[in-house]
């Protein structure tokens, strides 16, 4: 199982099991399916997973599975764990009582006395108060509240004005596909420089970067079953339509067919060889779908020059995403 140095001693599952999907949107998450789905995947070797405060029950199956799995193998059996959560506070004040409330429900709803990473989301830039919340959740990092602290959707200024203030930040977390490549533009670059890593989302657009929609007319948006992937379309609308669309979907399912591999594998295997990222977060309809035998030819998969210039190619003919939407992130404010 491959994984990445997120800081000394920490170290992290390169395929992050995202659990946004079970906020509502792809299906109805069972409660007792989704705690054997994780199961499964941890037992599998996936043991990393990205929740926030918002996606519905998500920190509450956390909490749970994590009480069955330490009942089950010991407390011990925990460290081998990771959980990433985030914060996403309506703007406004940000004082001491007000930080530490919110990442003590998540420790609570989490069974988890010290977060393994907490990142926090802010909607507003015009509101300088994040700086607040950050310095507190530095405090709190500090004195054993959470472990480390990092980003969820920041562009590249704010980053790099964070980490001037002299707030440390293990990572930030990102929309990077082969779609959306806007964070070698700006952000790779200062990541490299500040030792700031990179989480990557929406790695396979939800599932349109898949067999499902190779050869096939351009959807109606009333033929798309999740939000995920109505979200995605409209990211594959901006970076060049869905004529272009399938001339990637043919070169990703030529190069799939020399590793004996699926489109969805060399598209997140081509994001986890770029600069920076640590891992890709994968979302999980846990109890409905079930992609570990996949995930696992990811990790096992070496793209060479060769493919990634095929790709590279059909990128080239698409338009400037920071041009049409901006720097990371901006999509959201």
């Amino acid at each position: 199982m491959e994984r990445y140095s997120l800081s000394p001693g920490f170290s992290i599952c390169r395929i992050v099991n995202g659990m946004w999907q079970v906020s509502g949107g792809h299906g109805r998450i069972d409660r007792d399916n989704a705690l054997q789905a994780m199961t499964a995947h941890v037992d599998a070797g996936f043991t990393t997973w990205d929740l926030a405060d918002h996606y519905g029950p998500a920190e509450d199956f956390v909490g749970e599975f994590r009480r069955g799995h330490a009942a089950a193998h010991g407390e011990a059996a925990l460290d081998g764990l990771q959980f990433f959560t985030k914060w996403v506070p309506r703007p406004g004040p940000m004082p001491l009582a007000v930080v530490q409330s919110a990442v003590d429900v998540s420790r609570r709803r989490m069974a988890m006395p010290t977060l393994d990473m907490l990142q926090l989301h802010w909607w507003d830039y015009a509101d300088a108060r994040y700086l607040d919340a950050l310095g507190h959740l530095a405090a709190l990092r500090d004195s054993g509240s959470i472990r480390h602290l990092a980003l969820t959707n920041f562009d590249t200024a704010h980053v790099a004005g964070i980490l001037d203030r002299g707030i440390p930040i293990v990572s930030n977390q990102v929309q990077f596909s082969l779609i959306d490549r806007r964070p070698e533009v700006q952000m790779v670059p200062l990541c490299l420089e500040r030792g700031v890593h990179l989480l990557a989302y929406g790695t396979v657009c939800g599932g349109l970067l898949s067999e499902r929609f190779l050869g096939q007319p351009e959807p109606r948006p009333s033929a798309f079953d999740t939000v995920s992937l109505r979200k995605y379309k409209q990211m594959v609308d901006a970076w060049g339509g869905w004529s272009l669309f399938q001339e990637l979907l043919v070169a990703l399912r030529d190069i799939a067919a020399r590793y004996g591999v699926s489109i969805a594998a060399v598209a997140v295997r081509w994001v986890l060889d770029r600069p920076a990222v640590a891992g890709a977060i994968l979302g999980r309809r846990l109890g409905l779908t079930d992609h570990r035998e996949d995930d696992q030819r990811v990790l096992a998969l070496r793209l060479d020059a060769e493919d990634r210039a095929r790709l590279d190619t059909v990128q080239g003919k698409s338009r400037n995403l920071m041009t049409v939407i901006g720097d990371c992130g901006d999509e959201y404010r």
